[in-house]
């Protein structure tokens, strides 16, 4: 029996305080001054808030909510809630009050001891602030807790220092607007007011059965496992990449895409990935502090509505090993407040020269900060995915596709672009069938950095990581690439002459970015090292990058990082290496010793007692079959007690190390090739050993069973 169809209309933003919610409750004086501060900046005044404080309260609980939160994203990368009650004391005749004053909307106060701050505060140094965000609009989370009204909010020191991921994100924001607005101004557009980044983040993710997830320690404590011999089928025959998706899935898609249009989220695209029981998710594009706050929304929520489904959402990068890993791909492009897309380049790019000028900002801006760029997209479970045959390349290039790149030659050779190549008619040689218009370009699915159509993809980002990293670090370098330009711009004696001569400057200085070939070949790994692109191959080599003299000044230019909150990063960023390395290492300790090494012990008792009893039985009878069993998972299970035995004392080594750059290094150079050298013997002896007798589902029964 069919479902009744969903009325997606009637859902959308039903639990979200949108302008349009504000407009009917808020009196005309003070929805203004509310709009005009969300577009303009500045402060409300304690009336307005109250009054904003009281009608988002009222909604709220007309939702059944009877507590608030000030929703925030910590250094952790994931969100941070406490909840308040909207409870005050009762009257005098003992009736209940619910009430949420205009301080409380726009100011809360955690405790800030227990997360991350990289020496920014002493661990006794408890209090912290958040700040309310209103260009993100508040909204109702309905699950087992009730509903909480989540007010989205910026989070930081005693002292003013960021603790959040979205307070450098805002600050890069308003750089980046401020910068853009001086290039439009130069080509004449005096209507806009604000330029803003715009962002649509597609979500990769895994589903396994959450009754198998439940029986592999790795996928529970490090999210992906640790140890797993492959399956006899894969994803060699391209079968599950936009395969029909199989009823139990459907039925989950179905109900995320229904809790996400509850909370504004415009999840609008939704497929089979590449590897066997991957999936995608993809949203329309939204302001990127917006997109930000939405995609950890669609991170938790996948993960909650897996679990009413009896399945469990993996978002690390790379939960199997032989399969593609999943990554989250950042559409980027930045917009005017009066409709104008920078990164168009209209019908005919060669021409437009203001498109012209923002590429050749933001290819100065790659090549000069390929190593921030590179950083930003660097997390733990990303260095299993980069730079194989299934992600970008770990070397930072862009692609401009065939018509722009034409373009960019002949303004590097001769100053002028005189032609532009356009997209021919496809003929499908079939009556029935249409011809087509076919775009001036193909797609280059191996460029960490590419251009398509009307703005740039950065496919680098991790599945499991905050996407507000990244454009940060986007914002700020796009920001101080504009900002030269029109420094020298608006002092030109002859705007048309240095318009030009600048575009030529910017593309022949940084050329050396451009390429549109294959980032899968080891013939690019050779030409990349020849013009001099940075090869940052882990996360732990990359954070070196933050600290920089260079990215110290573009970042206190802009007054989004300070240089003690970069350094705070980087201490952070080691420590989240090591301690991420650290479980997966006592994971390994754990289930090698515990359950894998004893399953092995376990079926050699058996083989030899069979070879026993068919020798008593029959001298004559041939046992060489089962002795070389026996001798082979003999063999393997002494390299694997022996491997074991390495990994603690290497573990245990780096443990004893003080933190920072030193220990994250040890954890890398030495514990993981430790890791390694356990689980290959390991995954040779699941291929050998009973299944009856192997303690963890397969990689068959997790990718295939759902």
């Amino acid at each position: 029996m069919c479902e009744k169809a969903v009325n997606v209309e009637a859902i959308f933003n039903e639990n979200v305080f949108t302008m349009g919610k504000m407009k009917e409750r808020l009196p005309r004086k003070v929805y203004a001054e509310v709009k005009n501060v969300i577009d303009h900046g500045g402060e409300l005044s304690p009336a307005t808030a109250d009054v904003v404080a009281k009608a988002m309260k009222d909604w709220a609980v007309e939702l059944g909510a009877t507590h608030y939160t000030h929703w925030f994203q910590p250094l952790t990368g994931i969100t941070a809630e406490k909840h308040d009650s909207f409870v005050t004391n009762p009257d005098a005749e003992g009736h209940m009050l619910m009430e949420f004053s205009g301080k409380e909307l726009i100011k809360g106060e955690p405790d800030a001891s227990s997360f991350p701050s990289g020496g920014l505060r002493a661990t006794f140094e408890a209090r912290g602030y958040t700040a309310w965000d209103c260009t993100s609009p508040a909204f109702v989370k309905k699950d087992a807790t009730g509903a909480i009204l989540c007010i989205p909010t910026a989070f930081c020191s005693y002292k003013g220092e960021a603790l959040d991921k979205k307070t450098p994100l805002l600050r890069s924001m308003e750089a980046l607007s401020q910068q853009a607005l001086r290039i439009v101004r130069l080509f004449g557009n005096t209507e806009a007011a604000k330029v803003t980044a715009s962002v649509g983040p597609e979500q990769e993710y895994f589903l396994v059965d959450r009754e198998l997830y439940l029986q592999r320690k790795d996928l529970i404590y490090a999210g992906r496992t640790l140890f797993g011999a492959p399956a006899p089928k894969g994803q060699e025959m391209d079968d599950h990449y936009f395969g029909v998706i199989k009823e139990r899935i459907g039925s989950y898609m179905k109900d995320l895409n229904e809790e996400l249009w509850k909370l504004g989220i415009s999840a609008k695209t939704q497929h089979n990935e590449v590897a066997p029981a991957q999936h995608e998710l993809a949203p329309i594009f939204n302001t990127a502090n917006i997109a930000v706050d939405h995609n950890q929304l669609v991170m938790e929520t996948m993960k909650k509505v897996a679990a009413r489904h009896g399945l469990a959402c993996l978002l690390h990068e790379k939960p199997f090993a032989g399969v593609n890993g999943s990554g989250k791909h950042d559409n980027w492009s930045i917009c005017t407040d009066n409709g104008v897309n920078m990164l168009d380049p209209g019908d005919t790019p060669n021409q437009n020269i203001q498109f012209l000028l923002v590429l050749a900002c933001i290819i100065k801006a790659v090549d000069v900060h390929a190593d921030l760029l590179r950083q930003s997209a660097s997390n733990v479970g990303n260095d299993h995915r980069l730079g194989a045959n299934e992600a970008p390349p770990a070397i930072i290039s862009m692609f401009l596709g065939e018509q722009l790149e034409d373009v960019v030659k002949q303004l590097i050779e001769t100053g002028e672009a005189a032609s532009c190549k356009e997209g021919e008619r496809l003929y499908t040689g079939v009556s029935t069938l249409p011809d087509l218009q076919k775009d001036a370009t193909d797609r280059n699915r191996t460029s960490p950095f590419a251009f398509t159509g009307n703005k740039f993809e950065f496919r680098m980002v991790g599945s499991s990581d905050s996407i507000a990293s990244p454009n940060t670090t986007l914002n700020a370098i796009v920001a101080e690439a504009f900002c030269e330009a029109a420094d020298l711009l608006e002092q030109a004696e002859n705007f048309d002459i240095a318009v030009h001569d600048l575009i030529k400057e910017y593309l022949t200085e940084h050329q050396r970015i451009i390429f549109n070939g294959n980032g899968y070949a080891e013939e690019w790994v050779a030409e990349a090292e020849r013009r001099g692109l940075p090869n940052i191959k882990s996360m732990v080599d990359s954070v070196k990058s933050l600290t920089t003299e260079k990215a110290v000044k573009l970042y206190e230019k802009f007054h989004i990082f300070t240089k003690a909150e970069l350094e705070s990063r980087a201490e952070i960023l080691y420590e989240t290496y090591a301690k991420a390395i650290n479980i997966e290492a006592m994971t390994m300790i754990d289930m090698a010793g515990k359950q894998l090494i004893p399953s092995v012990i376990s079926y050699t008792t058996e083989l030899a007692a069979s070879i026993s009893a068919v020798r008593d039985a029959c001298e004559a009878a041939d046992v060489s079959a089962q002795t070389e069993l026996l001798l082979e998972t003999s063999s393997l299970l002494a390299e694997s007690k022996k491997a074991l035995g390495t990994l603690k004392t290497v573990t245990a080594e780096a443990v004893a190390m003080e933190e920072g750059e030193g220990q994250a290094r040890a954890y890398h150079d030495r514990v993981m090739p430790a890791m390694s050298a356990l689980r290959a013997p390991l995954d040779k002896l699941e291929m050998i050993v009973d299944k009856e007798l192997w303690p963890i589902p397969s990689y068959g029964d997790l990718t295939f069973e759902v």
